[in-house]
């Protein structure tokens, strides 16, 4: 009793400076995050890439917005916490569309990942060494040999992503009618409780999301260059990280006795250090994920490129009486349109298409190991009745032949 107490006494004490520090991170890293979407919005040039720029970039406004009202009033944490987990996994949907619209779509990177994985079963031709290419189809080919599979590589990958997305979704749906029904406990780990198989989920779909963006790292990091990859790569996942791990963390020191044991003080503190996060965050991206080079766009992109030259004729009083002649040369170019509006529209509407059809794509991938499980058992079954309905005849027959032999008898 008196230790709890002392907890709330702590949270009482802490409760307004932390809100007032949290409220300087968040007007920092609002300012900065959306003074850069602006910008990207402002030049968009390349709707293919800045989509999914804008996307991740809006991670530090979602994520801000959300914990400070959360540190504001503990009664929506949980509310603030699914949304917020939501956009991270669309976020990592979104940072994997951009390094693909990058590389060129998806059409490209299909003719990529099957060029490499010609040049890799070629290896072993030119090595003597027939057995990896052997290997080409195996399983774990994907952990220790990406490269060899080619086509294969990119739907696992797609699927990866995909499937954090969905898992997501529903276990925060989940999370929300178990918290109505009083058996969520979060930040509980009790078998009784969901908050500890939820967690287990979720951990596992993330960290094998994250690992198929590693590994389409390491299979494209080469073409990847000019984009600096890794910069972006370190930015984007310590965003997840930090904010998955670090609540894992707090919530067992909490139960280790480390901190202080209260639902209030534990959502408190990592909501207090999201928004300090988000203000380093914001900061990062200015320089990770800059508008600047799509300030200047090959002359391929434009519609519309005009020359004009115009001469005129002065005179001089030189001693040769010559006239000098000027020559001034202006050129007009016509660029696509880059109205914020319809920028924003090509992101809501465009990338909301896009993930819907991946979503789906997903889903029918998922069922159709199911239903051609399904379809072998019913045939299977389908046999064996078969068989016993034709075996069922040739027994009645016997039965009636052994009978006419023992009536015939004398």
């Amino acid at each position: 009793m008196e230790s709890e107490w002392m907890n709330r006494n702590v949270y009482k004490h802490v409760y307004v400076p932390a809100i007032v520090m949290a409220a300087c991170f968040v007007s920092l890293s609002l300012v900065l995050s959306l003074l850069l979407t602006w910008q990207h919005l402002r030049c968009y040039t390349r709707p293919s890439e800045q989509k999914w720029i804008v996307v991740v970039i809006f991670m530090v406004p979602v994520y801000a917005t959300e914990s400070i009202l959360s540190l504001w009033n503990p009664h929506l944490s949980l509310a603030c916490d699914i949304l917020r987990n939501c956009y991270e996994a669309f976020a990592l949907y979104a940072f994997g569309s951009y390094l693909i619209a990058c590389l060129g779509g998806e059409v490209q990177v299909i003719e990529l990942l099957e060029d490499e994985a010609k040049k890799e079963t070629e290896k072993p031709l030119l090595e003597g060494d027939t057995n990896r290419q052997t290997q080409r189809k195996t399983i774990h080919n994907f952990i220790l040999h990406p490269t060899f599979l080619g086509q294969k590589l990119f739907t696992i990958i797609k699927f990866g992503l995909v499937q954090y997305v969905i898992l997501k979704a529903l276990c925060a749906l989940i999370a929300l009618v178990l918290e109505l029904c009083g058996v969520y406990g979060d930040g509980e780990f009790k078998w009784y409780y969901g908050y500890p198989y939820i967690t287990v989920v979720l951990n596992f779909s993330q960290m094998w999301a994250l690992y198929c963006l590693v590994q389409f790292y390491n299979v494209t990091h080469q073409r990847l260059l000019p984009i600096k990859p890794l910069a972006k790569f370190i930015s984007f996942k310590a965003i997840v990280f930090a904010t998955w791990w670090q609540g894992v963390g707090i919530v067992l020191l909490c139960n280790f006795g480390i901190l202080p044991k209260d639902g209030k003080f534990q959502t408190g503190l990592q909501d207090l250090m999201i928004c300090v996060e988000m203000a380093i965050a914001a900061v990062a991206h200015i320089f990770v994920f800059s508008a600047k080079p799509y300030h200047f766009v090959p002359t391929s992109v434009y519609e519309k490129i005009a020359t004009e030259e115009t001469s005129s004729v002065v005179k001089i009083e030189r001693d040769d009486d010559k006239p000098v002649v000027f020559e001034k040369k202006e050129m007009e170019i016509e660029a696509p349109g880059t109205n914020i509006k319809e920028s924003v529209q090509d992101i809501v509407v465009e990338g909301g298409h896009k993930v819907v059809k991946d979503v789906v794509l997903t889903i029918n991938q998922a069922i159709e190991p199911v239903h051609e499980g399904m379809t072998k058992i019913q045939e299977t079954f389908h046999q064996i009745s078969v068989s016993t309905g034709e075996d069922e005849p040739s027994s009645e027959l016997k039965v009636e032949e052994h009978q006419q032999n023992v009536v015939t008898q004398p």
